[in-house]
């Protein structure tokens, strides 16, 4: 169950559980907002003349709306179902799934610290939240760049926070490197080195990869990707692109692959 407080806001996507439908409209409540109630009204249903309301929502149901207006002194909340296409809804419904699962592992470190669930939230999850939006984005973080992490965050709970990250979640990308050994005798030997690098950087297109001088001859290539075959498919092309085009030039060049 999700921890949020207060209201939403409008224009945001909430997950809804459908509590009754009549003629007139669904009333709902919020399962993100401490089950508090909203309503859509059948003209906010879905597009067009709605014949029969039970056609499109029903008792029990599980939804996603987009929220019309918040009157938090009367406690009323309007939504629409018709405004939230079935892209938002599976991505809202997958969001709502991944910080339900984070929370679990709150529960998780919490137990392991010997804290309460209130305590756990005092200590770092109210910080997390903050920082990152959602919790399981700390979570994706942390097993993304544990290192990171600990730069910004510190506390007894951090090891433990890590250890439960990485027993649960999958990171949202990958990242391979190498390293570029790229040497040139030639009087202009630095700006050919040069060239061969903007051919590297040029053939990764819209690929996420950076290139910095760790200590010349050694160039290392940081690859980021959502999978590991992707990764070394741009890894291949840009290594490729610098180890030609100085090779081309009358130098030497050669890529090696350091394992974490």
């Amino acid at each position: 169950m999700s921890r949020a407080r207060g209201f939403p806001e409008y224009g945001e996507l909430v997950v809804c559980t459908v509590k009754s439908v009549k003629s007139f409209g669904a009333f709902v409540t919020l399962d993100e907002y401490e089950d508090k109630e909203g309503f859509i009204h059948v003209r906010d249903i879905a597009t067009g003349w709605v014949k029969y309301i039970r056609d499109y929502v029903r008792e029990g149901q599980k939804t996603v709306c987009k929220v019309l207006g918040v009157d938090s002194s009367k406690g009323h909340i309007d939504l629409s179902l018709k405004s939230v296409n079935e892209h938002q809804k599976r991505e809202k419904i997958q969001q709502w799934k991944n910080e339900n699962k984070a929370e679990k592992l709150v529960e998780i470190i919490a137990e392991r610290l010997s804290i309460s669930l209130d305590e756990a939230y005092d200590m770092f999850g109210s910080q997390l939240l903050e920082e990152y939006g959602t919790l399981y984005s700390a979570f994706e973080s942390v097993v993304a760049a544990p290192k990171d992490f600990l730069e910004e965050f510190e506390g007894d709970w951090t090891g433990v926070f890590i250890e439960v990250a990485e027993e649960n979640v999958t990171p949202p990308f990958v990242q391979i490197d190498g390293i570029l050994e790229l040497q040139s005798s030639a009087p202009d030997g630095v700006e050919r080195i040069r060239a061969a690098l903007f051919k590297a950087q040029d053939s990764a297109e819209d690929a996420d990869v950076s290139i910095h001088c760790v200590g010349c001859p050694k160039y290392r290539i940081v690859i980021t990707a959502d999978e590991y075959k992707v990764a070394e498919e741009v890894m291949k092309k840009v290594s490729a692109a610098a180890i030609d085009s100085l090779v081309a030039a009358g130098g030497t060049a050669s890529l090696k692959r350091e394992s974490k």
